[in-house]
């Protein structure tokens, strides 16, 4: 398991490398890990995307 200051970092630099897109690809691999039926490396993808989406910040209207 990841710390935070891992998945922090991991989701600086996809977000510095890829932009928003990198949101949709953590999403993305994910969802491949889920499928292979890798549960732990799927909730590590998970909350490297809810930590570029913390980064995004709030939707705007």
């Amino acid at each position: 398991m990841m710390s935070e200051m891992q998945i922090h970092t991991i989701a600086r630099q996809m977000m510095e490398k890829h932009g928003l897109t990198a949101i949709a690809e953590a999403a993305h691999n994910a969802q491949a890990c889920e499928s292979k039926g890798d549960i732990e490396e799927a909730t590590e993808w998970r909350h490297i995307e809810d930590a570029m989406k913390l980064m995004r910040g709030p939707h705007q209207s």
